[in-house]
């Protein structure tokens, strides 16, 4: 499996978000450990064996087992080797070098150490990171708002207009194209990471400092939490494993997660997109009445999507809500179907750095007669782009050719559905339906 598949499984399996570090200080293993060969195995297969059940992953810190020396780094590949295959490792490393350095950092993290994850710096840009991500079956946690004091140093400082926590954000939401990385933001900072889950609404997010350095838990998965009551890791590492009983503090802690997820999953969900919708109501996107749609249906509501040419900055709020779609999913290139999807989708693949091809709807009779226009290579995975989708219809008309020319279409990405039974027709077919909004978020603001 690949780490997202068994960090899922994990997850369900043993009903928890919650990650136990396995950060052994020395001189505070428990005398009853001391008086085996290797202390801080022994204590380490102790905390695994008592966890098990009730963990979704383990984080060993490098650092403790790089200050043992020789004999330390032994005791983390053998503290690796204890956990159940079932049970995903992400390795607390905080790498972050030049291309060749980072491409042995991510070797030994991987191949050497055994690590299903790994954390990594983003300083030094894509490049350094590129090595780590190009084992896709693993994964990659960028550091983006770490939960010390020193964070705002250096994190929160405004480029662009914007804390330089939300760039590496929405940096990481492009440079996504293989789905396995995550972010790390610390419980200590709800508001950040509140402002990081808007960005990426779908990314996995490694949650620490929850537990000795204080951050509040509700607090923190009320930011966190995705749409769907997921994409958390609540880490906890010295008040779980120094506790007088590791397994009661792990069980309560999470059970404490759990009412804490349930109690909101029973709330309102909070508009995300809200902007996105005044910014469509204000342009005169959304007109409320009766209508009659091109495929001949009657609605109550008609959406123009053309008009966001004309205002720049809702064509940037809807660009970056597709990009927060797209960062989710796994592909080679965007396809937009022209008329109304041409314009949205050349935004969107700047914002979303991914390039951009379109299939024609009429193929010219002179020139190079091409049925799709853009650079691509058969074989390619491509996400089909459009504005709307009332029926399906349009859809898999836009999607013939691209599969004829040797193209591989698994998603496609809209704007708004007008829950019409577009999604069903699709998934029929073997294609999923991802939209910003659905008719009924519109409904909710009609006036």
């Amino acid at each position: 499996m690949t780490f997202i598949e068994k960090l899922q499984t994990a997850t369900r399996k043993n009903n928890s978000r919650l990650c136990v570090g396995l950060d052994p200080h020395p001189d505070r293993i428990p005398a009853p450990y001391r008086r085996a060969d290797n202390p801080v195995l022994a204590f380490n297969r102790a905390i695994i064996e008592a966890t098990v059940d009730l963990v979704c992953a383990y984080k060993p810190n490098f650092a403790f087992y790089e200050a043992q020396g020789p004999s330390g780094l032994e005791t983390l590949r053998q503290t690796i080797q204890a956990v159940p295959p079932e049970i995903p490792v992400i390795l607390d490393a905080k790498r972050g070098d030049i291309g060749s350095t980072a491409q042995a950092y991510a070797q030994a993290a991987f191949e050497v150490w055994g690590a299903d994850a790994v954390t990594v710096n983003p300083y030094l840009g894509r490049d350094s990171l590129a090595p780590f991500q190009a084992y896709e079956d693993r994964g990659v946690f960028l550091l983006c708002h770490t939960s010390n004091a020193g964070a705002t140093d250096l994190q929160t400082l405004w480029t662009e207009g914007r804390p330089l926590y939300e760039t590496v954000a929405e940096l990481a939401t492009r440079w996504n194209r293989a789905g396995n990385l995550g972010l790390v933001v610390g419980a200590t900072f709800p508001d950040a990471l509140r402002r990081i889950r808007a960005i990426a609404p779908t990314m996995p997010i490694l949650l620490p400092g929850v537990g000795t350095q204080g951050g509040d838990l509700a607090a923190a998965l009320a930011a966190g939490l995705t749409a769907e009551g997921d994409g958390l890791i609540v880490n906890a590492s010295r008040s779980v494993i120094f506790a007088g009983d590791p397994r009661a503090a792990a069980t309560a802690l999470r059970d404490d997660i759990n009412a804490a997820a349930g109690t909101l999953a029973t709330r309102p969900a909070p508009g995300g997109n809200r902007d996105l919708v005044d910014a469509l109501n204000a342009l005169g996107c959304v007109q409320f009445g009766d209508f009659t749609l091109a495929s001949g249906l009657h609605s109550p509501v008609y959406i123009d999507l053309r008009l966001l040419v004309s205002d720049p900055a809702a064509m940037h709020l809807a660009a970056r809500a597709y990009a927060r779609l797209l960062a989710g999913l796994s592909f080679d290139r965007l396809a937009a179907i022209p008329y109304a999807a041409l314009p949205i989708g050349a935004v969107v693949a700047q914002v979303a750095n991914r390039p951009l091809i379109y299939p024609r709807k009429e193929v010219k009779s002179y020139g190079r007669q091409r049925a799709i226009e853009g650079r691509w290579e058969a074989g390619e995975t491509v996400v089909v782009l459009d504005d709307l989708i009332t029926t399906g219809g349009s859809k898999l008309a836009a999607i013939e050719p691209l599969e004829q020319a040797g193209l591989h279409v698994r998603d496609v990405v809209v704007l708004i559905d007008r829950e019409q039974g577009g999604a069903d027709e699709l998934a029929a077919k073997g294609y999923r339906l991802h939209s910003v909004l659905k008719l009924s978020d519109l409904r909710g603001h009609e006036s």
